[in-house]
C-alpha cells in the first residue's frame, strides 16, 4: 500500500481520537430512581438544595455553600438579576432561608443538651444567652422562608392551578409547611409558654393567633406542643393524614385532676347517685391529645414586596376533624391533617396495656373504676362508636379497627369513638353496673337534640362483648340470682341497695346497633383448663371495691364475714372465673337477649379447617357460645380470638358501620 494512503488514515484516526477526546456532552443511561431523585430531592431530604435551586445559583456563578451562609446578601444580589424570574427567585430563595435554619437547629448552640448546669453562674448565663441568640437566628430565617414560600405559591403571574403537576409547587408547599411548623416550636423553646399566646413576635414580625376554627384552644393551657411531621410510632400499621395545606400538630392539654373528694382511689359504689363535684364524673376523659392544622398568610391584601418584608401574618389554627378546606388568598384548597399521630401518642403515652395486666392482679388501684375516653374533641353532629376491650386487655386492642376508622374518610367525618377502660379481675356484673353509670352520664352530657344523643354503635369483644350484650339488654334476674343463694343467705342479702341494684338490667337507649367479635355469651370451657385455673387464683378482685362494699353495709345488720366469704366462692366471682361455662355468672346471663329493635351482629373466629358449628372454635370460645339468635348478619373469619386485629375483621368492621350509616340515611353506598 503507497504511503501516501497510510498518511491519510493515520491522519483520519488522529483527528476522529482527538475530536472524541474534546467531546463536552456524551450519554448514559441512568437509573429511574436517580432521576426522580434529582426532581424531587431537597434540602428536606438531602444536605443540599434541590437541583431547581442550584440551577438558579448557577446562572449568577454564586456557590451554593457561600449563598447558604449568607442568605441575605445572596438573595439581594439575585434580585439585582433580571434574567431570573419571579417563581425562581421566590422559590430558591425559600429553601435557602430554610437550608439556614435547618443549619441553626442542628448546631450545638440550639441545642438544650448545651444548657448543662455548671459550677459557674457566668458560664451558664453565657450559654443561655448562646442559646436564646441561636434560636432567634432560627427563627429570623423561618420567618422569611414563610414569607418566600407564601408569595411563590399567592402572588406569582402564574396561580396555583396553573402549577398544579410542577414538583416545584410540591417542594414550596413542604418548605411552607415544615418552616411553619418550626417556627411555632423553635418560639415555644424560646419563649416556653403555658398557654397558647394571642400572637408570635419574630424579631420586628408579628403572627396574630386566630382560633376561630379552633375555639376549644382560646387561653388553653398547653402540656406539650410537637409537630406531627418527626413522629413516627412502632405498633401503628400506617399514619393516616390527609394530604393538602397547613402544617399538623399535636397538642397535648393538661391532665383533669381528680376530684371525686375522698381519695384519689375512692371506689364508688353508687355512681348513678353520687355527688361529683361540678357534677361531671371526672372519669369521663374529654381528647386530650388534639390534631391541629396551622396556616399562616398575610392579614391584609399586600404585593409581594410587603409580604417579604413588613406585612403582619396571621396565623389560623384548625381542627381538621371539623374542617377540610382552608381559604388563601382568596382561594379555597384542601386542608392537611393528620389523624393517627394524636391517637399514637395518647397511647404511648399513657401504657394502657401495661396497666391492663397490673388491674389484673390487683397491683394498680388507679384505674379500678371504670374510664371513658374520647379520642376527638366531642362532635355534637357526629354518632358515637363505644369500644369494650375483653379480659386483660385495653384499647389498645382496638388498634387496627380505631386507626383504620380514621383513615376512611366516611366512617371519620361520621363517628366519633369513645374507648372504655375498666379493670377486668373484676366480677363481670360489676362491671357491666359501672360501665353502664359511666355511659349513661356521659350521654347525659350532649344536648337533647344533638345527632351524637342517638344511633351509637357498641362495639364489644371477648369479655367486653358480653358487657356489651348487657349493656343494650333489659332483663330483671333477681328472682333467678336469689334462688342460686341458700335461705339463710336469701334473707340477709335480698334488700341489701349494693345487690338489687346490679341484679336489674337496664338498657341503654342511646344505641341502635352492636357488634359483638370472639364473645362467650354461653362461658367458655378455656376458663377451667389446668393453667387458666392456676392463674384464676392468682386474680384478684380490686381491694378498693371490697373495701367499698365494707363501708357500704356498715349500717346494715349484716356479718360482713359472711358476705366477703361469698366472694370468689359463689354469685360474685372475678371477671376470669364468670367466664367460665359452669360459674353461676353465665347461668345468670346466658339467656338475655338484646332488646327487641335493636340491629346487633356477630364476628366469630376459626382457627380450624372445619364448617361444624360443633367443631368451629377460635380456641377460647366455641361457635355455639359466640353464636347469638336474631343477629342481623353472622361473619365467621379464619383466626383465633384476637379477631378483632385481623384486616378480615376489620374490613367487616367497616362494612357495618357504612351499613348503619346508609340506614340512617347519611352515607350512600
Amino acid at each position: 500500500m503507497p504511503k501516501q494512503i497510510y498518511k491519510v488514515l493515520f491522519a483520519s484516526l488522529l483527528s476522529s481520537y482527538l475530536l472524541t477526546g474534546c467531546q463536552i456532552v456524551s450519554v448514559k443511561s441512568q437509573g429511574i430512581n436517580v432521576t426522580i431523585a434529582n426532581e424531587r430531592e431537597s434540602i428536606l431530604t438531602r444536605n443540599k438544595l434541590s437541583e431547581a435551586s442550584l440551577n438558579v445559583l448557577s446562572m449568577t456563578g454564586r456557590e451554593a455553600k457561600i449563598c447558604s451562609d449568607q442568605p441575605d446578601q445572596c438573595i439581594q444580589e439575585l434580585q439585582q438579576i433580571p434574567q431570573i424570574q419571579d417563581e425562581q427567585l421566590l422559590s430558591t430563595s425559600s429553601e435557602i432561608y430554610l437550608a439556614k435554619a435547618l443549619e441553626f437547629e442542628n448546631s450545638s448552640e440550639c441545642k438544650t443538651s448545651t444548657l448543662t448546669s455548671t459550677r459557674s453562674e457566668e458560664k451558664q448565663k453565657q450559654q443561655q444567652l448562646t442559646y436564646d441568640k441561636c434560636l432567634d437566628q432560627q427563627l429570623y430565617m423561618l420567618d422569611k422562608s414563610i414569607r418566600y414560600s407564601y408569595a411563590y405559591m399567592f402572588k406569582t403571574k402564574r396561580q396555583p392551578k396553573d402549577r398544579i403537576f410542577d414538583n416545584r409547587q410540591v417542594q414550596i408547599r413542604d418548605f411552607y409547611n415544615l418552616a411553619l411548623a418550626k417556627l411555632v416550636t423553635a418560639y415555644a423553646l424560646r419563649h416556653k409558654p403555658t398557654v397558647v399566646e394571642p400572637q408570635v413576635k419574630v424579631g420586628k414580625s408579628i403572627y396574630q393567633i386566630n382560633f376561630d376554627y379552633y375555639p376549644q384552644l382560646k387561653n388553653q393551657k398547653i402540656e406539650q406542643l410537637l409537630s406531627s411531621y418527626n413522629l413516627n410510632f412502632s405498633g401503628l400499621r400506617s399514619i393516616n393524614r390527609r394530604d393538602g395545606f397547613g402544617s399538623e400538630f399535636v397538642l397535648v392539654l393538661p391532665q383533669v385532676k381528680d376530684d371525686i373528694g375522698e381519695g384519689k382511689n375512692k371506689y364508688i359504689i353508687d355512681p348513678m347517685n353520687f355527688s361529683y363535684k361540678n357534677g361531671v364524673n371526672p372519669n369521663i376523659h374529654q381528647a386530650r391529645y388534639l390534631a391541629a392544622t396551622l396556616t399562616a398568610q398575610p392579614k391584609a391584601a399586600s404585593n409581594v414586596e410587603d409580604i417579604l418584608n413588613n406585612a403582619e401574618f396571621e396565623i389560623k389554627a384548625f381542627d381538621p376533624y371539623k374542617y377540610d378546606q382552608v381559604n388563601m388568598a382568596g382561594k379555597t384548597y384542601p386542608l392537611a391533617g393528620n389523624f393517627s399521630t394524636p391517637y399514637g401518642l395518647w397511647l404511648a403515652q399513657n401504657n394502657l396495656g401495661r396497666a391492663a395486666y397490673l388491674t389484673l392482679i390487683d397491683r394498680d388501684d388507679h384505674l379500678t373504676m371504670p374510664h371513658l375516653y374520647m379520642l376527638e374533641p366531642y362532635n355534637p353532629n357526629k354518632k358515637v362508636i363505644v369500644l369494650i376491650h375483653g379480659l386483660a386487655s385495653s384499647p389498645e386492642a382496638w388498634i387496627r379497627l380505631t386507626n383504620d376508622i380514621m383513615g376512611d374518610t366516611v366512617l371519620r367525618e361520621n363517628f366519633q369513638v369513645w374507648q372504655v377502660f375498666y379493670s377486668t379481675n373484676m366480677p363481670i356484673m360489676e362491671s357491666r353496673f359501672q360501665i353502664y353509670a359511666l355511659l349513661t352520664q356521659a350521654f347525659a352530657q350532649v344536648d337533647a337534640n344533638a345527632p351524637a344523643k342517638k344511633d351509637a354503635v357498641l362495639v364489644g369483644h371477648s369479655m367486653g362483648g358480653i358487657i356489651a350484650r348487657l349493656l343494650v339488654s333489659d332483663a330483671d334476674v333477681t328472682k333467678k340470682a336469689l334462688s342460686m343463694m341458700n335461705n339463710r343467705q336469701l334473707n340477709k342479702f335480698q334488700k341489701l341497695p349494693i345487690i338489687s341494684q346490679r341484679l336489674v338490667i337496664k338498657d341503654i337507649p342511646n344505641f341502635s346497633r352492636a357488634i359483638f367479635l370472639a364473645t362467650p355469651h354461653r362461658g367458655t370451657d378455656y376458663a377451667d383448663r389446668w393453667f387458666t385455673k392456676a392463674a384464676r387464683k392468682i386474680i384478684r378482685i380490686p381491694g378498693a371495691f371490697l373495701s367499698a362494699i365494707s363501708d357500704s353495709i356498715q349500717t346494715q345488720d349484716l356479718d360482713l364475714k359472711e358476705l366477703l366469704q361469698q366472694i370468689d366462692h359463689g354469685l360474685i366471682q372475678n371477671g376470669p372465673s364468670d367466664l367460665s361455662y359452669q360459674s353461676k355468672f353465665i347461668e345468670l346471663s346466658k339467656d338475655i337477649s338484646p332488646r327487641k329493635g335493636l340491629a346487633f351482629h356477630s364476628i366469630i373466629g376459626n382457627i380450624t379447617d372445619s364448617r361444624d358449628i360443633n367443631v368451629i372454635t377460635d380456641d377460647v370460645v366455641r361457635y355455639k357460645s359466640a353464636h347469638l339468635e336474631g343477629a342481623v348478619s353472622e361473619k365467621i373469619i379464619k383466626g383465633g380470638h384476637s379477631i378483632q386485629e385481623t384486616p378480615e375483621a376489620v374490613l367487616e368492621l367497616r362494612r357495618i358501620l357504612r351499613l348503619h350509616l346508609t340506614r340512617l340515611g347519611l352515607h350512600q353506598p
